[in-house]
């Protein structure tokens, strides 16, 4: 057991798999709340755009967004993320890179889960704060937003836990995170896969447990009563 958190680096992957999850977190927050205004705009072209980033994003396979990532914006287009100059060059790029790809991805559901936030809002209250004068960005920082976020409290935190597992995936780019980590042990000592196997989904729910129970209590606390 010892040789996995050893020779293989079991906590330097795992701490790789936080700094990811936490990475692509805020990055999709952000993002995906962009999006989720440009969808509720009145303007119908920034709706179009906004729908179009959703319907592009959410079907397209990660796998497929994070090596273009490395392959498209860095390889062919020269979009450095880290000082060329760095000896940790190499992997301090693709790590920015995988939480580039993991962000514009789950932020289509992020904006999709504010939507639905949005959804559980009555009508009235929006044109009420239309009535009283308020214009639309006024609207959705005081009225619309604070209620979405309180209403979507249990999607944003299942697309959490979702892009928490789906941090797997920056493997393909050498980041050295939980998978990369298997992959190792499959190929240098495969005695131990069947441990590395048990450990990695431990880990796994070790980050995702308490983040489906505190979503959970979040969720009925945080309940707009009507």
């Amino acid at each position: 057991m010892s040789t996995l958190f050893d020779q293989f680096s079991f906590w330097s992957a795992f701490w790789m798999t936080i700094k990811l999850t936490l990475g692509a977190a805020v990055g999709s927050l952000i993002l995906g709340t962009i999006v989720a205004v440009l969808r509720l705009s009145p303007v119908p072209m920034l709706r179009f755009l906004g729908t179009s980033y959703v319907n592009i994003f959410r079907n397209t396979p990660l796998t497929l967004i994070i090596l273009a990532s490395n392959l498209v914006l860095w390889a062919k287009l020269g979009v450095v993320m880290a000082n060329s100059k760095s000896p940790d060059f190499f992997n301090t790029n693709n790590f920015r890179l995988a939480v580039l790809g993991l962000t514009v991805y789950h932020a289509s559901y992020v904006c999709e889960a504010l939507r639905s936030g949005v959804n559980t809002i009555p009508l009235g209250q929006a044109e009420a704060a239309r009535s009283i004068g308020l214009t639309f960005g006024q609207s959705l920082k005081e009225v619309i937003l604070p209620q979405a976020f309180r209403g979507a409290v249990v999607p944003l935190g299942n697309t959490l836990i979702a892009l928490t597992k789906n941090t797997t995936v920056a493997v393909t780019i050498g980041v050295a995170e939980m998978a990369a980590m298997l992959a190792k042990v499959t190929e240098d000592d495969p005695g131990l896969l069947n441990q590395a196997f048990v450990l990695t989904a431990l880990a796994f729910v070790v980050l995702t447990l308490p983040v489906g129970l505190a979503v959970s209590w979040l969720g009925k606390r945080l309940a707009v009563k009507r």
